[in-house]
């Protein structure tokens, strides 16, 4: 049965949550004021692996979760939508259920995402097909619904469907640090109209503290006399004192994950909370099975997926970013700190609280606008030679060939970002575009005496501050993607890389022949390496675009390779 303990709350006996124990349910009788220990691992942390779990695995943890005191196991989702592989804890099947030794003291609950019972199909027919059998002859007892403010009153009516089935319905309203007190009061009074057990509300954002948790339970409370459950997201580092803060705030259910896995930062750990609740019970449960679970399954993932808060995550929360865009940038790793930062930076003043593939194309993309500098770059490369430095360890290794190199074929020196392989006396010229990198780089560019070549025109001028007394050479840039374009005072590039810059500057400032030295490329199957491929085939497909050679070992095939020391002989 689901482990209980009583809270301060005190809710009228009218409100009591009772359970009874029957044939169609198997739940025990919950007593009034209880607070119920939920843990939905394989429902929120399929996010990271598409939801495939072994039923080994699944075994495995429902006997570590009786073992902890954990109540209610929420298995996985049930998706309407079937067009790519998702493991089985993504449709949680009846027949996948029966499959798995359940134990009897554990209640099995399923999730809906609101949004799947809104298609053209309708919303019966959706329940229908997704719940083919009464609760009395399905292993699942408990069905949580999870939606947006905007969808709540047309999903409202699936808990009556279900109701009459025979199940218990959770409905689960997320994002709600993004609701005002009356929207949230007027949604609670709403819910008052249909048969739900539990109105949860869910900190989708991580953005929520404490104070702000018991402040929503109020407000839930003006209108919802029901138990009230929270699922907290751990972006801030505050999902365990949330969930604490808001059982003293009269909360009945709380949520849980194995070492907090679930989408973006994950959630509050099952494992900690299990030991706060011993505290609070005076029972001691039994975390051995559950510890064994995470050293030999739960840690190794965790290793490879990097669930659990950080710096980015904090500061999604703090902006009410959707996390996953947080979770998608971390495992790409196209994108380096500087992206993240700055991907966060455009999110925070643009509906980032909604994920959305393009919106993260679009905030990496930080130059869209058709905008031109006032420096021409004809007067510094304009037929000449170019040697472009890059951060690979090659031009450091050869670092005297390469200086030799330029001594002797006296190109232009053009060094990416703070890059310095070889004496700075042999360096011409730098650049940069990143607005972030740009930022973390200032202190270092004002002591290097190279005028740097940047689209001032394009960065705000908080950006510019912490450049103030250095030689900007204003060369515009827009990115647009699969185009290069070469003007006299701007460019546009596929990319907001440094490289693409650097290659659309020189040939806009008609160089003859670019050098690369320190484009080594990346280790192994690191997708840079392809994005990097890509960008030079295009550059050198483009019309006028100059040859490229690398005079020190590079993985690109679309450059031309020569070696350092034939060109110093």
């Amino acid at each position: 049965m689901p482990w209980n303990y009583s809270s301060d709350a005190q809710i009228s006996d009218a409100n009591k949550l009772r359970y009874s124990s029957n044939e169609q349910t198997g739940l025990a009788m919950i007593e009034t004021n209880s607070v119920n220990f939920l843990d939905c691992t394989f429902r929120d942390g399929g996010y990271y692996n598409s939801w495939d779990f072994s039923p080994d695995h699944i075994n495995s943890y429902l006997e570590a979760m009786v073992s902890a005191g954990v109540g209610i196991v929420e298995l996985g989702f049930r998706f309407t939508k079937n067009s790519e592989f998702l493991g089985p804890c993504a449709f949680t099947t009846d027949e996948f259920v029966e499959e798995l030794k359940v134990p009897k003291s554990l209640t099995v609950a399923v999730m809906l995402n609101g949004s799947d019972l809104l298609g053209d199909e309708g919303l019966e027919p959706a329940l229908t097909a997704l719940f083919p059998n009464e609760a009395k002859n399905s292993p699942v007892d408990l069905v949580r619904i999870a939606c947006h403010a905007h969808e709540f009153t047309k999903v409202l009516p699936a808990c009556q469907w279900l109701n009459d089935r025979g199940y218990l319905v959770g409905f689960n309203l997320m994002q709600i640090s993004n609701r005002e007190k009356s929207e949230i009061e007027e949604l609670a009074k709403e819910a008052t109209k249909w048969p739900i057990e539990v109105l949860y509300f869910a900190d989708s954002m991580g953005s929520l503290t404490p104070q702000k948790t018991i402040q929503i339970v109020k407000w839930l409370r003006k209108q919802w006399s029901g138990p009230i459950g929270i699922h907290t997201h751990d972006n801030m580092g505050m999902a365990l004192q949330n969930t604490l803060a808001s059982i003293g705030a009269g909360v009945t259910w709380v949520d849980a994950t194995v070492t907090g896995m679930g989408r973006g930062p994950g959630n509050a750990s099952t494992e900690l909370l299990a030991i706060e609740m011993e505290e609070i019970t005076g029972k001691t449960p039994n975390l051995v099975p559950m510890m064994s679970l995470i050293e030999t399954v739960f840690q190794p993932m965790k290793n490879k997926y990097r669930w659990g808060s950080n710096p980015f995550y904090y500061l999604a929360g703090k902006h009410s970013i959707h996390p996953t865009y947080i979770q998608e940038m971390l495992v790409d790793t196209r994108y380096d700190n500087e992206d993240i930062l700055a991907v966060i930076d455009h999110l925070r003043y643009s509906d980032g609280n909604k994920y959305s593939r393009k919106a993260l194309d679009a905030a990496r993309n930080y130059y869209r606008s058709e905008i031109d500098g006032d420096w021409e770059a004809a007067g510094s490369f304009g037929e000449r030679e170019v040697l472009i430095l890059g951060p690979g360890p090659s031009a450091k290794r050869y670092s005297k060939a390469v200086e030799a190199f330029v001594q002797k074929h006296k190109p232009v020196v053009l060094a990416l970002n703070t890059t310095t392989p070889i004496s700075q006396d042999l360096i011409n010229l730098r650049i940069a575009c990143h607005p972030v990198r740009l930022i973390a780089d200032s202190e270092t560019h004002k002591t290097q005496q190279q005028p740097l070549i940047a689209p001032v025109s394009a960065l705000p001028d908080s950006m510019l501050a912490g450049l103030a007394g250095k030689t900007l050479l204003n060369f515009g840039l827009m990115v647009e993607p699969d185009k290069f374009e070469f003007h006299a005072r701007r460019c546009v590039a596929p990319l907001p890389l440094v490289l693409a810059y650097a290659l659309a500057v020189v040939t806009s400032g008609k160089s003859n022949r670019i050098f690369l030295a320190g484009f080594d490329g990346y280790e192994g199957l690191d997708p840079r390496n392809e994005e990097l491929e890509a960008l030079l085939k295009q550059f050198s497909a483009s019309s006028g675009a100059p040859q490229i050679i690398s005079i020190t070992p590079t993985a690109y095939r679309n450059v031309d390779v020569r070696s350092v020391f034939g060109e110093i002989k």
